[in-house]
């Protein structure tokens, strides 16, 4: 951490074993990143007659990184009581702890992307094989399996058929991930 953590004790009387537990919290928010700026946590109760008998605690929890901060606030609602500070630090900083580790993934780009469905139609089927081909709009044939056809619906699918799937590369070759038969248009009768 680059620069040194502060607390902040609201209604709260300072304690050396808070601080220890916040320094000890705080060095395990880095083993999950070394892009760590600082850390700012205020420990809160409502008044200063509920700090001696059991009141309920507000952590806020600020974590500074390089574009940007993490925030949790761990306040107590109506159904539920935060009268051990220990506790509540401990949520505040693993909250703090997920919510660090999910945006390294994404800034390592270790996060899967949803990769967009295509349409295409349904060009060869081989039911007693359970699988076919898919024709791309641009002409490609893509195989799929019956397993990848949503909703088990694989029996009611035909040649021509308009789809929505995910295409991924296969050992040999493309290959859809996701079958989603779109609706079937029916015409109007002419009157």
């Amino acid at each position: 951490m680059q620069k040194p953590i502060e607390i902040g004790w609201r209604n709260v009387t300072p304690s050396q074993a808070v601080a220890t537990l916040i320094q000890a919290e705080a060095a395990r928010l880095e083993r999950a990143s070394d892009r760590i700026v600082g850390c700012t946590v205020m420990l809160e109760a409502p008044s200063r007659h509920h700090r001696h008998s059991g009141g309920q605690y507000r952590v806020r929890l600020e974590v500074s990184i390089p574009r940007g901060r993490i925030v949790v606030g761990r306040n107590p609602t109506a159904t539920e009581t935060h009268e051990d500070l220990y506790a509540v630090v401990k949520q505040a900083f693993r909250e703090a702890r997920r919510q660090l580790e999910d945006r390294v993934r994404r800034l390592d780009g270790r996060v899967k992307a949803h990769t967009l469905a295509s349409q295409g139609v349904v060009a060869r089927l081989f039911p007693n094989e359970r699988y076919g081909f898919l024709r791309t709009p641009d002409g490609r044939d893509v195989y799929f399996h019956a397993n990848a056809v949503v909703r088990g619906q694989f029996e009611r699918l035909e040649v021509g058929r308009g789809v929505r799937f995910v295409e991924e590369s296969g050992d040999e070759g493309p290959q859809a991930s996701t079958v989603d038969p779109l609706p079937v248009r029916r015409l109007a009768p002419a009157r």
